[in-house]
């Protein structure tokens, strides 16, 4: 890839490159939610820039980017998806005057404006797919010599989330509540979690429906994913232990998961593709794919306690994955589920192999037994109340650098 230049500002180290370009759903004051690309410190409002007449060679629908979400734009199609982002790149490149001139009317600070869920999210599933995350689990509460179980070198395991509690990074949560079995007791009592958890993840995001009945070949997976977010699916870890037998997750999960607000396209994220692990043994044969389909994004997750300092806890990549995510979705489909479009797939907790890069607090500190200390000398085994729990993620080669920016939420006691 050549070099790009933008006219608009651009930090160093900044993730919103010209090389990246994500979608966001944005406001401003006296403003409906629109559609907007980040680019360095602004926000590009696309509704200002079509009314410009700057997109009209593009034939695009009417209002398409004043919308309270993405959906009605992705379902427009890849080659859409596609010739959006050459204009705008091209409108934003150092070369180019067109748009500089009225920089004044499609630019947006991006601290004046409030950052909103980027698609309705009709269904959500979490998968599990990260294979030094399920055998440091398998290790501490099933067989350390056979910490997998059977079917996970086979399948792409997940179950489905609840799409009503996804929510925009910045929204507290409040701590949960529900039934635990405390160590030694043959009698559940009902209280707020003592075991609250992150879970460090990304999602990606479905760009194209399908019909009941119908299976996404894994050789055409790719068309069917619009682009990426990251991901933080909370546990609570001590409900999630007494209710998961026999059906899996439910009040333990249920309650909250994070999403960053900037889709970062799959276009954008062409670059830094990877091979991912070598899957032995050798998967069934609708799970058998041909490329690089993993990608070398950099993550890491902190901890800020009220009145403390910001910790980091965890460094990671979401190359190590297991399964990758045209697997996931070929999986999720081959039995005739229809998928549509802004439902979201998460990957499962991402892990490394070292310590440092356990993506749950439930690994970092192995179930409790060993606490970690913070910078203000304060330690964890779990998230406790007023906590902030921040996840970033970027990507970088070369001249190239592209990122998905800061994602938080703060955990409020208990209702």
């Amino acid at each position: 890839m050549s070099q790009l230049r933008s006219w608009v500002e651009v930090p160093d180290n900044s993730d919103y490159t010209i090389y990246n370009l994500p979608y966001g759903i944005f406001k401003t004051e006296g403003k409906k939610p629109r559609v907007g690309v980040a680019i360095g410190k602004k926000i590009l409002d696309l509704h200002a820039v079509a009314k410009l007449g700057y997109f009209n060679k593009l034939s695009l629908p009417p209002k398409i980017f004043r919308k309270k979400y993405l959906n009605d734009f992705i379902a427009l199609g890849k080659p859409v998806w596609s010739k959006v982002r050459q204009r705008i790149t091209e409108l934003l490149s150092e070369s180019n005057t067109e748009l500089r001139q009225c920089a004044h009317l499609v630019l947006k600070p991006q601290e004046e404006a409030i950052l909103l869920l980027p698609v309705k999210v009709g269904d959500y599933t979490d998968f599990y797919s990260s294979i030094e995350h399920a055998t440091n689990v398998g290790k501490m509460f099933r067989d350390p010599d056979n910490a997998l179980l059977p079917n996970w070198k086979h399948i792409p395991v997940g179950y489905h989330g609840r799409a009503s509690s996804v929510y925009i990074s910045g929204t507290p949560i409040h701590r949960p509540k529900g039934q635990t079995l405390p160590p030694g007791a043959d009698q559940p009592v009902f209280g707020p979690t003592k075991r609250l958890d992150f879970e460090l993840e990304m999602a990606f995001i479905v760009g194209r429906e399908t019909n009941p009945g119908q299976t996404i070949p894994i050789d055409k997976a790719d068309d069917y994913i619009f682009g990426m977010v990251m991901f933080n699916d909370w546990s609570a870890r001590d409900i999630q232990k007494w209710e998961y037998v026999p059906l899996g997750p439910f009040l333990g999960k249920n309650f909250a998961s994070t999403a960053s607000p900037w889709v970062v396209t799959m276009e954008a994220l062409e670059p830094f593709k990877v091979n991912g692990p070598t899957q032995e043994p050798k998967v069934l044969p609708y799970l058998q794919f041909k490329g690089k389909k993993n990608y070398d994004i950099n993550l890491e997750v902190s901890i800020h306690p009220l009145d403390g300092k910001d910790t980091v806890v965890c460094r990671t990549n979401f190359k190590y994955m297991y399964w990758n995510m045209a697997q996931q979705l070929a999986h999720h489909t081959v039995n005739g589920c229809n998928v549509k479009i802004g439902d979201m797939m998460a990957s499962g907790t991402i892990s490394g192999k070292e310590v440092g890069s356990y993506g749950s607090l439930l690994e970092l500190t192995w179930s409790g037994k060993n606490p970690i200390t913070l910078k203000d000398g304060n330690t964890r085994t779990f998230i406790e109340d007023n906590d902030v729990v921040y996840m970033r993620g970027s990507a970088k080669k070369g001249n190239i650098r592209i990122g998905f920016g800061e994602m938080c939420a703060k955990i409020l006691p208990a209702l």
